[in-house]
């Protein structure tokens, strides 16, 4: 009987052909700088050149309309700060900003612990914390304008439970007028916020917390030593987009207000295009524009380089 073997791997020799390599490090073909050219030549049509032409216009007396211009140098923005319309736009953008950054950040990290438990209901509360971030901003504001009315549902139902005293025209008090703002932003964002959070809080492994329960660490002490400082990246982005979001604020504004009662909730958003629409003040306007991106920018960038310090620390 004839046992038929398997003939014997061969090994590859010096002409078997390889397998091609790839140009670059790592696994991939490292892309030529040309395919950013595109991308690169819209950004500026559309970001750079008009913000640098906003920033030329900013120290002339074009009037927005007439081919005619001349330097007037730093006027403008002289014009702009010592104005009391200028100055209190500036104060109340200031103000907005840091009360939507502090307390819709802390609402939204708040809700996004309570819905990293175990809640039976967490799916049917996440749709419904996060349904007021997909209303138009216009509408919201509307919204609450309503509510919030002399005759509106809060004063009905500040009577209704006996507290008539607490009654008032929340909108046209100068007082509370710029508050009411900010609750409305922090209601309609803090959802958003809330999912940011909570995407940060599930990307936490589970044996780390096992971990620093073991070793005797309470609730208050998990929160503080472990999962705030895994969650720093969220912190960062949440805060810079609060923090942008309340320094260009427009339509809440313009909804609920409109910049009243007087100049008590102007922002520089609403100044600027009351200055170039409605009084033709081009040139203030323009400075305005260019003194809200600066501050943008610049309070953007420390919020930035702060906390990346905070968590090389």
């Amino acid at each position: 009987m004839t046992v038929t073997t398997a003939p014997p791997a061969t090994r590859q020799t010096a002409s078997t052909p390889s397998a091609p390599r790839t140009r670059g490090r790592g696994i991939g073909v490292r892309a030529p700088w040309w395919f950013l050219l595109p991308a690169l030549a819209v950004y500026a049509l559309i970001v750079v050149w008009p913000s640098l032409t906003g920033a030329f216009f900013s120290v002339t007396d074009w009037n927005g309309v007439s081919p005619d211009w001349s330097f007037v140098g730093l006027e403008n923005f002289v014009a702009v700060l010592e104005g009391r319309r200028g100055l209190t736009a500036l104060t109340n953008t200031l103000i907005l900003a840091f009360v939507v950054t502090v307390v819709q950040n802390l609402v939204g990290l708040a809700l996004a612990l309570g819905l990293n438990s175990l809640v039976k209901t967490r799916g049917i509360l996440k749709v419904v914390f996060f349904a007021p971030v997909v209303l138009t901003p216009l509408v919201a504001g509307y919204i609450w304008s309503y509510l919030l009315a002399p005759s509106g549902a809060l004063n009905e139902f500040l009577g209704a439970v006996g507290l008539s005293a607490l009654q008032r025209d929340w909108l046209g008090d100068p007082q509370t007028a710029l508050l009411a703002v900010s609750a409305e932003i922090v209601w309609q964002f803090s959802g958003y916020s809330m999912v940011i959070f909570l995407a940060g809080l599930q990307a936490i492994p589970e044996e780390v917390l096992e971990a620093a329960t073991i070793d005797g660490a309470g609730p208050w002490r998990r929160f503080v030593s472990v999962i705030l400082p895994l969650l720093n990246g969220a912190v960062v982005i949440n805060v810079m987009l609060s923090l942008i979001g309340g320094l260009k604020q427009f339509d809440q504004v313009v909804a609920m207000t409109g910049g009243g009662p007087g100049i008590a909730t102007e922002t520089l958003s609403t100044t600027i295009y009351k200055s170039a629409f409605t009084t033709g003040d081009y040139p203030g306007s323009i400075a305005l524009a260019v003194l809200m991106t600066l501050l943008i920018a610049v309070l953007a960038g420390v919020q930035y380089r702060l906390t990346l310090r905070k968590a090389d620390a």
